[in-house]
């Protein structure tokens, strides 16, 4: 980032600086390849020399968006990263989301701070539950989302299968912006359908840890025939005709609206495919500008924006907690002021910093689209709205009802103000949700979306705050917030249900199975029971408004 001007900004500034940056998020089911892909898009894009995947030979590396411990260890990604980086004039901030289905609450959030998606495909396995999980997600936003076919360096299913089955299960267009020449150890390049050329790659290189060399060469070209040999340029040649006369035709305001995905094919581990990808990715992903019905114009002098995620202990040694925010409207100078719309405060935002995973660098100024986080003592929460000018509505980010449940046993009783840092701290930036069983003393229950939450919250607990505690689980599989009149002691005696309370002091009935659901919706009509807390939207409720930010 370039130091801040000390000149007030001219419109055509704003908007230069807008028009180039692009955000976006990376979607995937788990093992596709999407932290591979993260790692290499920061490799074409400058950000990094060498590439070091979690899979790689030189296994003492670690994928440079994993920054907590327990992510290095297992090879997975639990956390949102946010990372920075340059690309051809234009400004990119990529947003690498949880590749794992329990921490899909976090990818959620992640993608309300999202002007486009990337769809990761295994080439192998093709259309995965977390995917379609997702793209629904991205649906309802109308975001334009771009597939990336990965893996072409294994050997997998046909091209036209998986277009085939993305438009059959998610219901989208897809149109091939290139075309892949062979697969597994067959694979050497792709078929650019917009210039009408061939770009071969070298196999030769460093197993994926730097750019690949590539060669241009005209699809008429004789060489082509001897390269590819007659048969596989016969077959080239069928598949390209084939896709001009049956696909569907390109046309960048359906991909605005989300209406129709370009597609791309490559190997993320090899590097093949990304150098293409990253040319098309840029010119037909929105700006913030190009996004439909904003809730602010970007280009508004008056600065917005809104905290989409609160991250606690990202630099162990400072245990520090930082607050992720989206800018909406015009440019973010240091240590300006902002006015906090949910307290109706005014307050300084000092510390700006952007990311390369755990590595930070202060940031002098910042515009729409841009990624920024800021230390926080503990003043916001996730959704809060942010402003100089007028107000803007504060961004409705949906919560979710946990699906586990546990009681909080504390191995060391001693340590029980630790404990409750450590827990307020990560149920505040929504890795977990803390109840509180009325009338049974200190006695802590948490909850989650997926099991696997559980595990990082005894990791965190001990590694971060000291703290050792054992998770007793419950047999409950529903949770839900009570609307209506409502009798707390009936349900009290019931084998079937607990009532609990959560942080804001709001009843919550959890219940067994779904026999339990059944019965206390069948037989208690004054009560309603909710997904979410009173006044807090769930996906229905923002997709029934669109959920166009």
């Amino acid at each position: 980032m370039s130091p801040a001007s000390t000149t007030e900004l001219s419109p055509k500034k704003l908007k230069r600086e807008v028009a180039r940056r692009r955000t976006f998020a990376i979607i995937s089911h788990p093992d596709a390849g999407k932290t591979t892909l993260t790692e290499k898009l920061l490799l074409y894009g400058g950000a990094l020399h060498l590439a070091g995947s979690v899979k790689s030979r030189r296994a003492a590396k670690h994928a440079v968006s994993d920054w907590m411990e327990m992510e290095q260890q297992r090879g997975i990604s639990i956390t949102s990263s946010v990372l920075q980086f340059e690309y051809k004039k234009h400004f990119i901030n990529l947003l690498d989301t949880p590749g794992h289905a329990d921490f899909s609450e976090d990818t959620y959030r992640t993608l309300a701070a999202a002007d486009s998606a990337v769809m990761l495909v295994d080439v192998a396995k093709g259309v995965e539950p977390q995917t379609i999980k997702l793209f629904k997600v991205c649906s309802m936003r109308k975001m334009p989302v771009f597939t990336f076919v990965n893996k072409m360096d294994r050997y997998g299913r046909q091209p036209l299968e998986i277009i085939e089955e993305i438009e059959t299960v998610l219901g989208i267009g897809v149109v091939p912006i290139n075309w892949p020449i062979g697969m597994g150890k067959d694979f050497k390049g792709v078929y650019d359908r917009m210039t009408k050329e061939v770009i071969l790659f070298d196999s030769e290189g460093t197993h994926g840890e730097a750019i690949v060399d590539a060669k241009t060469i005209q699809i008429e070209d004789p060489k082509l025939a001897t390269i590819l040999g007659d048969k596989g340029y016969a077959k080239l040649l069928e598949e390209i005709e084939l896709l001009e006369i049956a696909g569907e035709p390109f046309d960048l305001e359906k991909v605005r609206n989300g209406e129709q995905s370009p597609m791309f094919f490559g190997s993320a581990m090899t590097n093949f495919g990304l150098a293409p990808f990253l040319k098309y990715f840029v010119e037909m992903a929105p700006s913030p500008e190009d996004v439909k019905n904003p809730p602010v114009s970007p280009t508004r002098p008056d600065f917005s924006g809104f905290i989409f995620k609160i991250q606690a202990n990202m630099n162990p040694s400072h245990r520090d907690r930082i607050a992720f925010m989206r800018i909406t409207s015009g440019r973010y100078t240091r240590d300006m002021q902002a006015h906090l719309l949910r307290e109706n405060r005014t307050m300084k935002l000092g510390y700006p910093q952007q990311f390369m995973a755990s590595e930070r660098e202060l940031v002098e100024e910042a515009y729409a689209g841009d990624i920024l986080g800021l230390y926080d003592p503990g003043y916001f929460k996730i959704g809060d709205s942010l402003s100089t000018g007028d107000p803007v509505e504060a961004r409705e980010i949906p919560r979710f009802s946990p699906e586990h449940f546990a009681v909080v046993e504390l191995k060391d009783p001693l340590r029980r103000k630790q404990l409750d840092k450590g827990l307020n701290q990560l149920s505040e930036e929504g890795a977990i949700q803390v109840f509180r069983q009325p009338h049974v003393g200190n006695q802590t229950i948490v909850g989650a979306v997926g099991i696997l939450q559980f595990e990082v919250l005894k990791h965190r607990l001990e590694h971060e705050y000291n703290v050792k505690v054992l998770l007793r689980t419950l047999g409950f599989k529903h949770a839900r917030w009570i609307g209506g009149e409502f009798d707390e002691a009936k349900f009290e005696r019931q084998d079937y249900t607990m009532v609990l309370k959560d942080r804001e002091d709001l009843p919550i009935l959890l219940l067994r199975n779904d026999w339990a659901l059944n019965f206390v919706r069948n037989n208690e009509p004054g009560i309603k029971l909710l997904t979410n807390p009173p006044g807090t939207p769930g996906l229905e409720e923002l997709h029934g408004k669109g959920w166009g930010f």
